[in-house]
């Protein structure tokens, strides 16, 4: 696969993923404003465009790296993913301790 076909693909996958967001937020308008915490990179983002992968759900961000991976056949499986975002995840849970430390000493 070349860099044409490859940057092609990305692109698809970036239209494909915000319009599952479109879609969710049409459906269900709060969903843009429901938060959760991302079991793939451990940021709290909203509900639209997230997605169920193994009983695990992430957010529409990381659902455009899984199916991007997937389609440039870079990973074959969601675990695939979640190891290769462990660090993004860690790093975002310390960042979650260190504001709520400081909301707590304040």
């Amino acid at each position: 696969m070349d860099k044409q076909e490859e940057l092609k693909i990305i692109e698809d996958m970036q239209a494909v993923v915000a319009q599952m967001k479109a879609d969710d937020i049409e459906e269900n308008p709060d969903s843009e404003f429901e938060m959760f915490d991302c079991q793939c990179c451990g940021e709290e983002k909203p509900l639209a465009g997230s997605v169920v992968y193994d009983g695990i759900r992430i957010c529409n961000d990381c659902v455009l790296y899984a199916e991007t991976g997937f389609a440039l056949g870079k990973i074959t499986k969601i675990d695939d993913l979640f190891k290769n975002m462990e660090d993004k995840k860690l790093e975002a849970q310390c960042s979650f301790i260190k504001r709520d430390e400081m909301e707590h000493n304040n």
